[in-house]
C-alpha cells in the first residue's frame, strides 16, 4: 500500500441502487462455486477455474489479506444484504483505481454488474477521493462492454494492455469514469 493510501474499513456495507454491496463471509462459501464455476467466468477473468468449495475458502482468505493490505475490497453484490448474487472489487493499483466485477449465470439480465459499478465508483470518488475510475476489458467480451457503457464510462485513448492469462493471450482496453 502507497503512503497515501488511507487503509480500507475492517468492514464494508455500501448500499445503492437498490443493491447492498457487503463483505464476503464464511456463510457464502456454499454459494460461491454456482456464481464463480462458469465457463464465462474461467475465460473472461482471472478467477480460478474450477471454482470448488476449496476455491471458494481461497478466495474469501484472498479478499480478507487484499483488504487488510489496503490493495483491494471483493464484496458480494446483493439485492438485500442476503444471498450473494456476484462481485465488484475495487483496486488500487498504480494506474489508478481499477473496479472488476463478476455476475453469477443464473442473475445476469438484471442490470446487477451496472448497478454494482456505478455503487462502487461512487464509493471511491466519495470516501476515497479518487478523480478516475476505470475499468480494463476486453472488446471481445461484448457483456462487459455493455456494463461499461450502462454505468457511463467511456473507452480512453491509452496504450492496450497485452499479457497471458490461463494459457491464452489477451487485450485489454481502458474504460474510465472520471469524478463527477
Amino acid at each position: 500500500m502507497s503512503a497515501a493510501a488511507s487503509p480500507f474499513p475492517e468492514h464494508l456495507e455500501i448500499t445503492g441502487e437498490g443493491l447492498v454491496l457487503r463483505d464476503w463471509t464464511e456463510s457464502d462459501l456454499d454459494a460461491m462455486p454456482a456464481l464463480f464455476d462458469h465457463p464465462d467466468i474461467a475465460y473472461w477473468t482471472p478467477i480460478v477455474s474450477p471454482f470448488d468449495a476449496e476455491a471458494a475458502g481461497a478466495r474469501l482468505e484472498r479478499s480478507r489479506r487484499l483488504r487488510a493490505d489496503g490493495t483491494a475490497i471483493l464484496l458480494a453484490i446483493t439485492v438485500d444484504g442476503g444471498a450473494p448474487l456476484g462481485e465488484v472489487m475495487l483496486r488500487r493499483a498504480p494506474e489508478g483505481t481499477e473496479l472488476g466485477y463478476a455476475v453469477g449465470p443464473a442473475h445476469r439480465g438484471r442490470g446487477l454488474a451496472a448497478r454494482a459499478v456505478r455503487v462502487m465508483a461512487g464509493y471511491a470518488f466519495g470516501e476515497l477521493g479518487a478523480e478516475q475510475v476505470i475499468l480494463e476489458l476486453e472488446a471481445e467480451n461484448h457483456a462487459s462492454v455493455a456494463v461499461a457503457g450502462r454505468a457511463g464510462f467511456t473507452r480512453l485513448d491509452v496504450p492496450l494492455i497485452t499479457g497471458t492469462e490461463k494459457g491464452r493471450p489477451f487485450v485489454l482496453q481502458t474504460w474510465g469514469l472520471a469524478r463527477p
